[in-house]
């Protein structure tokens, strides 16, 4: 089996063409949005994944069932690319395709992206001061949100930022406090 490592430097030149295309007919915005789409959809649907990354089912098949899922609901030229992946045997890179245009789209944006992990859901009003201060704190334009629950937290938020982290969570601050104190976290 490739290691992701080796996956995602081979999906990348995929995603640079894509993001080629995209820049030519202004249609960056989109394709992002197409990309996003298509991973939540793997994400949600395990038939898809497996349809996708199945060495085992015929690229027609694949290229149908990619056309009666996606045919309205993606730009054309998005979904000529994914057939492209198929005749290339290359479909099983989606997910990290669409990963590396989101990059590569961040970039392009001058965006950061900020995991955040929270104890409880987040409020409009906490994700637009976590971006305010995301922002201050890395000097960046936008930035992007990533969000996920984690009830161990307890409270608080850890926010990573490339590869900066910063722990402002409940469990954080007891683990600096036990280490202070010389006891174990």
């Amino acid at each position: 089996m490739q290691s992701t490592l080796t996956l995602s430097e081979i999906a990348e030149p995929y995603a640079q063409a894509l993001m080629s295309v995209a820049q030519s007919n202004n249609l960056t915005d989109a394709f992002g949005e197409d990309t996003k789409a298509l991973q939540a959809l793997l994400a949600e649907s395990e038939d898809l994944k497996f349809l996708v990354t199945s060495p085992i089912i015929d690229s027609e098949k694949k290229k149908a069932v990619i056309r009666q899922i996606l045919g309205e609901q993606i730009h054309p030229y998005m979904l000529n690319f994914l057939l492209l992946l198929v005749d290339r045997g290359r479909i099983m890179l989606l997910p990290q395709v669409c990963e590396q245009y989101q990059s590569l789209l961040r970039q392009l944006k001058q965006t950061v992206l900020a995991e955040v992990t929270s104890a409880v859901e987040l409020t409009p009003e906490q994700q637009e001061a976590i971006k305010q201060k995301v922002m201050s704190t890395v000097q960046a334009s936008q930035v992007e949100l990533a969000t996920r629950v984690d009830p161990d937290l307890l409270g608080g938020v850890i926010i990573k930022v490339g590869s900066q982290v910063f722990d402002a969570s409940l469990r954080g601050q007891l683990r600096r406090i036990g280490i202070r104190l010389g006891a174990p976290a």
